[in-house]
C-alpha cells in the first residue's frame, strides 16, 4: 500500500489557496484529508448553535468537492488526541504524519502540542503552516524585534512588507492528483443529531466579495441601517474564503477595507505574543477595577432591554442573527463596561457564544479596546455617549426601529437603567480609583 500523510482541516475549509494542504500535496506522499468535530469545543455550545449548522454545511460541501476528485474527506466526532492516536497507530508503517495550519488560540496550542508529541514519539512528522492570517506573529515586528502593541505603526510596517514583496496564493489545483483515492465506501459521517445538535437556519452572505460594497466601505461602514460592510466574517473565521487570496485580489480597491485584515493580523499576533490577554487585562493595572457586575443589569443588556435604543437594537440583532454591526459592537461593549461597570470578560464571553464570526483574538481585542484595558485601547476617560452615537450613525432611527419596534424617543430613554451622565461620573470614579488617578 502507498505511504500517506494526513491533512487536518480546521479553520481552513477549502482546497483553494490552502497553505498546509499545498505543502502536504508537495510532500511526495498521498494525502488523506481529515476533519474532526472537536468535542472539547462543541460540548460547551447550545444544541441550536447557528455556527455549528454553518460549520456542518461547510464541511459537507468540502466533502462533496473531494468526492468529485475521486477522494474523500474523512470526518470524525470526538476528542482529537484520541482520534489521532487511533489514526496514526492503526497503520504506522504507511503513515508519515500530519500536515495542518496553525492556530494561536490557547486551547489549540495545547492540543497541537499533545498531537505533535504523539507524532514525534512514533517517528512521524507534525507540520503546521500559517494560513489564517496574512502575516504571522514573527513577520511584522519592530526594528528591535519586539512585537507592536499599537496598531498604526504596525499597520505601516505591515503595508510596507506587503508592497515590497506581496504574498502569492498557494496553487493547490495542479497537485490534487496526489490525494488518496476513494476506498469505494465512504465513511459514515456523524450527523448533527448524533453530535447533539439540531439543524437551524442561519444568515451568512455568499462567499463572494461585493466590489460595490467594498468600494463604498469608507463612506458607509459606520451606518448600521445600510449594508455597508461585506459581512464575510464567518467565511474568514472558518476559512471557506482565503484571507490571503482575498487581499491579493482586492488590495488596491479600498485601503480602509484592507485595514480590517490588518486588524485581524494585529490582534492575532497580540494573542500569540501575550497569551495572558485571553483571561486577563493586557494592562495589568486594569485588573484593579472594582466592577459592579450586577446580574440583573447584565441580563437586561443581553436581552436588549437596557432602555438605550442603539444598544438594545444591537443586542437583539445579535441574538436573532449572530451578527452585529461593528460600530454597534463598540457602542454596546462600551455601554456594558463603562455605563454599567460590568467586567468586559462577561461581555466577551456572551459575544463568543453568539457571534457567527467569533474569533478569540479579535473578540478579545475589541472588548479590551472598549474597556480601556488592552493594547492601543480607548483611554479610560473615553466613554461613548449612546445618544450622540445614535444622532451621528443612525440619525433617522432606521436601525433602531428595525430591531426595537416599540422604540419611542419620548418614552424609551426614560426606561434606561441609568442616565448617561450619572453612569459616566460613576465610571470615572471607579477607573480613577483603580488606576490611581486624581479624582
Amino acid at each position: 500500500m502507498e505511504e500517506k500523510v494526513f491533512f487536518w482541516h480546521r479553520r481552513d475549509l477549502r482546497m483553494r489557496d490552502n497553505a498546509g494542504l499545498f505543502h502536504a500535496l508537495q510532500s511526495g506522499y498521498r494525502v488523506q484529508p481529515v476533519f474532526i468535530f472537536d468535542r472539547h469545543i462543541l460540548d460547551a455550545l447550545p444544541h441550536d448553535d447557528k455556527r455549528v449548522s454553518f460549520l456542518y454545511d461547510s464541511v459537507m460541501q468540502l466533502h462533496a468537492e473531494y468526492l468529485t476528485l475521486g477522494s474523500e474527506l474523512q470526518v470524525y466526532y470526538g476528542y482529537p488526541v484520541e482520534i489521532w492516536t487511533k489514526l496514526l497507530l492503526s497503520a504506522p508503517s504507511q503513515t508519515n504524519g500530519i500536515y495542518t495550519n496553525e492556530d494561536v488560540e490557547p486551547y489549540a496550542l495545547e492540543r497541537d502540542h499533545h498531537i505533535s508529541e504523539i507524532c514525534r514519539t512514533n517517528g512521524m512528522a507534525f507540520h503546521a503552516y500559517k494560513d489564517h492570517v496574512i502575516y504571522g506573529k514573527e513577520e511584522v515586528l519592530k526594528d528591535d524585534g519586539k512585537p507592536y502593541t499599537v496598531f498604526t505603526p504596525y499597520s505601516k510596517k505591515w503595508r510596507k512588507r506587503w508592497e515590497e514583496c506581496p504574498p502569492k496564493p498557494f496553487q493547490t489545483k495542479g497537485l490534487l492528483s496526489h490525494l488518496t483515492s476513494l476506498k469505494g465506501d465512504v465513511e459514515n459521517i456523524p450527523s448533527l443529531k448524533h453530535m447533539g445538535f439540531e439543524k437551524v437556519p442561519y444568515d451568512v452572505s455568499p462567499a463572494v466579495v461585493d466590489t460595490g460594497i467594498v468600494n463604498a466601505y469608507s463612506k458607509n461602514r459606520d451606518y448600521p441601517a445600510i449594508q455597508g460592510t461585506s459581512r464575510l466574517g464567518p467565511h474568514f473565521r472558518f476559512g471557506t474564503l482565503s484571507p490571503r487570496e482575498t487581499v491579493i485580489q482586492y488590495y488596491t480597491l479600498n485601503p480602509t477595507w484592507i485595514n480590517e485584515f490588518i486588524w485581524r493580523d494585529f490582534y492575532s499576533q497580540i494573542l500569540a505574543h501575550f497569551p495572558h490577554v485571553a483571561n486577563e487585562a493586557f494592562k495589568r493595572e486594569y485588573e484593579a477595577i472594582v466592577w459592579r457586575n450586577d446580574e440583573r443589569d447584565f441580563e437586561l443588556w443581553k436581552q436588549g432591554k437596557t432602555g438605550v435604543g442603539i444598544v438594545d437594537a444591537g443586542m437583539r440583532e445579535l441574538n436573532e442573527t449572530g451578527f452585529m454591526h461593528n460600530r454597534v459592537r463598540m457602542i454596546a461593549a462600551s455601554y456594558l463596561c463603562k455605563n454599567l461597570l460590568i467586567d468586559w470578560r462577561w461581555g466577551e464571553a456572551y459575544f463568543a457564544l453568539k457571534l457567527m464570526d467569533f474569533d478569540l483574538a479579535s473578540n478579545n481585542g475589541g472588548w479590551q479596546w472598549a474597556s480601556g484595558s488592552g493594547v492601543d485601547a480607548a483611554p479610560y476617560f473615553r466613554i461613548f455617549n449612546p445618544e450622540l452615537q445614535t444622532k451621528k450613525f443612525d440619525p433617522d432611527l432606521r436601525y433602531i426601529k428595525r430591531w426595537v419596534p416599540e422604540y419611542s424617543e419620548l418614552t424609551y430613554l426614560h426606561q434606561s437603567i441609568i442616565p448617561h451622565t450619572v453612569a459616566r461620573d460613576r465610571c470615572l470614579v471607579a477607573y480613577k480609583a483603580a488606576l490611581k488617578k486624581p479624582i
